[in-house]
């Protein structure tokens, strides 16, 4: 069997619509949250959604041994906690998919707003927390999770991707290829995220605004 997916942030709403749609195209799913009685709740709910299914769950830091991808979606309020708590947890080598975003509603403020990182952007800021050897990749900021949970739903739209190593990005375009109609887009390096990031509150505004959840496509593009 492949190695698993860890999903840290399973239990939120798009950490579950990435585990549920990973777990229907096969890829073998680990829920991590901070209680392991909600992230087993969390699997049984993905398969139940998804007959068939390899997905089970367990507190963050035992749910992320093993896994050669851990997608990291919590708020952007738990970022720092999060990782903090994973510094013994994870090992070298380990690929760290951030979908963090820094929204002012994590203190209070408009969620059509974001909160100014130190390090540029939130996938800056956990490159900086975790453990040597460890390397971080942005995406999935763009993906609506209710579209994701929404199995009825035909998904077409492109997730950006940013990082240092383009071995590391072939990986994550690899992952994000397997979820139908979601087409990856590498956007170059790291500090890129930044902008990515802000694209998060615009699609917010825009959902509000016309009543809809909208998506990224690049045009352009040959793939």
């Amino acid at each position: 069997m492949a190695s698993p997916v860890c999903i840290v942030g399973g239990t939120g709403a798009l950490g579950f619509g990435l585990a549920v749609r990973l777990g229907r195209a096969g890829v073998p799913i680990v829920i991590g949250s901070r209680d392991a009685g909600r992230a087993q709740e969390a699997a049984a709910k993905t398969q139940s959604q998804v007959p068939g299914a390899t997905v089970s769950g367990a507190e963050n830091a035992d749910a992320v041994q093993g896994a050669e991808i851990v997608v990291l979606s919590v708020p952007f309020r738990s970022q720092s906690e999060t990782l903090t708590n994973l510094k013994q947890a994870l090992a070298p080598e380990q690929l760290v998919i951030d979908a963090t975003v820094p929204l002012a509603a994590a203190v209070s403020g408009k969620a059509t707003r974001t909160l100014g990182v130190w390090q540029g952007s939130a996938a800056q800021q956990a490159q900086e927390m975790v453990p040597e050897g460890v390397r971080v990749v942005s995406a999935f900021h763009s993906v609506s999770a209710a579209l994701l949970t929404d199995l009825e739903h035909r998904l077409d739209e492109d997730v950006l991707v940013c990082g240092d190593r383009k071995a590391d990005k072939a990986k994550v375009i690899e992952l994000v290829d397997k979820i139908e109609g979601l087409r990856a887009v590498d956007c170059g390096p790291l500090e890129m995220a930044r902008i990515v990031e802000q694209f998060t509150p615009l699609l917010i505004s825009i959902n509000v605004r016309n009543k809809t959840r909208a998506g990224i496509k690049i045009t352009g593009l040959d793939h």
